[in-house]
């Protein structure tokens, strides 16, 4: 009997747990990870911040594997991002779709962030599913500024090359359309010592390929 007594205890302590507000989820220090997962997406500063104090795992993550930080970063919520690096959230944390929230605030352009998880333990060898590092994308993107910072940080693998065979000089151009924005990407990468001669798979080059789309005025930054 006691034993039934306690079972029915037990469950009846899970079921509350499980049904309490997320109020009262934080107050009692029992926070469930989809309703801390809830308030990172809901942006409720004050909510995580409550819960991270009282104890809530800041690398709690999702279905997804990704953490809450990579949440965050995914939904452009900056504010939100400070505060979790504040409480020590990896950005190098990897999701099951291989993202980070580094890789991910590079690809999308999100120079505030990159520049707060470079100071803050960003790693330059974990790469995207494509083997490819934060750079590549903002590369192809046209993400001026995130390339800048990137390329002019000392130690990053300007010259990585991915799976697909390709430089972020080969993917502005190849994927590109040359327009000013690509332009001055070409020259920011030259300008921090990228080698604008490493060829794609086919063996062709940087200079080829802008001189096969008619880049003049990238073709002109690539002539020596």
């Amino acid at each position: 009997m006691k034993s039934i007594i306690l079972l029915m205890a037990l469950s009846l302590s899970i079921i509350s747990c499980r049904s309490a507000p997320i109020t009262e989820q934080i107050n009692t220090g029992i926070m469930t990870n989809k309703a801390l997962i809830r308030l990172v997406e809901q942006n409720d500063l004050q909510g995580v911040e409550a819960a991270l104090k009282n104890g809530a795992n800041v690398n709690t993550t999702d279905n997804g594997r990704r953490n809450l930080l990579l949440i965050a970063v995914n939904g452009r919520q900056t504010e939100m991002a400070k505060l979790l690096v504040k409480y020590k959230a990896d950005v190098n944390q990897q999701a099951d779709n291989l993202d980070s929230p580094f890789l991910y605030a590079g690809a999308s352009g999100q120079t505030e962030l990159v520049k707060l998880f470079l100071e803050n333990g960003a790693r330059f060898d974990i790469f995207n599913r494509y083997n490819g590092s934060a750079l590549i994308p903002a590369c192809e993107r046209g993400h001026i500024e995130t390339v800048r910072l990137l390329a002019n940080t000392k130690g990053f693998p300007v010259n990585h090359v991915n799976r697909l065979g390709w430089t972020g000089l080969m993917e502005a151009i190849v994927l590109g359309d040359g327009s000013k924005k690509y332009q001055e990407i070409v020259q920011i990468l030259k300008d921090a010592g990228a080698k604008m001669d490493i060829p794609d798979r086919d063996g062709v080059t940087p200079l080829q390929h802008a001189q096969q789309r008619g880049f003049k005025e990238i073709v002109a930054i690539l002539k020596p």
